[in-house]
């Protein structure tokens, strides 16, 4: 049945143009639907969906059932409108109820503490420039790694990102980030070059693009050295960026397009953080706070 998704899956990549990871999760998720209704999409209906959905119930939390039925809406929405079916099992099926989830962030201080990085060779001058550059910017994980030497503007202090869907957004970043990617890729980068020619300007040990597995363990270095003991993940710098941005009086559009949401929505979820960081510092400060 995988042969089915192909026609789909080119879609995906030539005229939606949609990242590789998101591309290859709706590929997983259609091709475990596939798997467990043994059908041609000529003959899958509303129960064989409800179906898949009660399966799914019994394994994976709710966020991820929902994953799943955009996958298999979108997928179905699609086939409708080539016409190559008539009537589409999923017009009624709606996504479960699940619980705002807030994001994770660092303080502050925390975030000084993991910025707070000796310098003493290429590797550490690259950590420093990394990390400096995604607190500075907000950039996903995969738009940091993916950046090559010349999206940095010194000039102008801007980083030029293609984000999801290869849609491009420019992004300011302050003065301290500009100075350590300046000294990272003058003085330290070829250095790692390893004599290749590469203009991505991450790059590993071995002169390549520094990979996602590769940046979460310098992360979590990091914070272990520093005695971070919250709960982070490379995310965790995109959410602080946001938070600590509105605390600071940013408004809520600029935030959007600095981290180049499509909703204003996605982006609201940051003034509930925001009032616990402020309930937090309350609770930390006041002498008359419960603590």
């Amino acid at each position: 049945m995988i042969n089915e998704i192909e026609d789909y899956i080119n879609y995906l990549k030539i005229e939606r143009q949609l990242s590789i990871n998101t591309i290859d999760s709706y590929k997983r998720d259609l091709e475990d639907f596939y798997k467990f209704t043994n059908k041609s999409y000529k003959f899958i209906t509303k129960d064989d969906v409800i179906s898949y959905l009660g399966y799914l119930n019994n394994k994976i939390n709710p966020r991820s059932i929902n994953r799943h039925i955009v996958s298999i809406k979108n997928y179905f929405k699609f086939l409708e409108k080539n016409n190559s079916i008539k009537i589409n099992p999923c017009d009624e099926i709606t996504g479960l109820k699940t619980p705002k989830k807030l994001p994770k962030v660092l303080s502050e201080d925390d975030i000084n503490k993991l910025l707070d990085i000796n310098l003493n060779d290429a590797f550490s001058y690259r950590n420093k420039a990394m990390l400096e550059l995604m607190y500075s910017s907000g950039l996903r994980v995969s738009e940091l790694l993916n950046l090559e030497v010349n999206n940095i503007d010194f000039n102008m202090n801007l980083v030029r990102v293609f984000g999801k869907g290869s849609k491009e957004r420019i992004v300011p970043i302050d003065d301290i980030a500009t100075k350590y990617l300046s000294e990272y890729i003058n003085i330290y980068r070829n250095t790692l070059l390893k004599n290749k020619e590469s203009d991505i300007l991450f790059l590993n040990s071995r002169g390549d693009k520094l990979t996602r597995q590769g940046f979460f363990k310098i992360l979590k270095t990091i914070a272990k050295e520093k005695g971070i003991k919250k709960e982070l993940s490379p995310h965790t710098l995109r959410h602080s960026f946001a938070t600590h941005l509105l605390n600071h009086g940013a408004d809520l559009r600029s935030i959007q397009t600095m981290l180049g949401h499509e909703n204003i929505e996605t982006t609201q979820i940051y003034t509930h953080v925001s009032d616990n960081y402020i309930k937090e510092n309350y609770d930390e400060a006041h002498p008359r706070s419960k603590k």
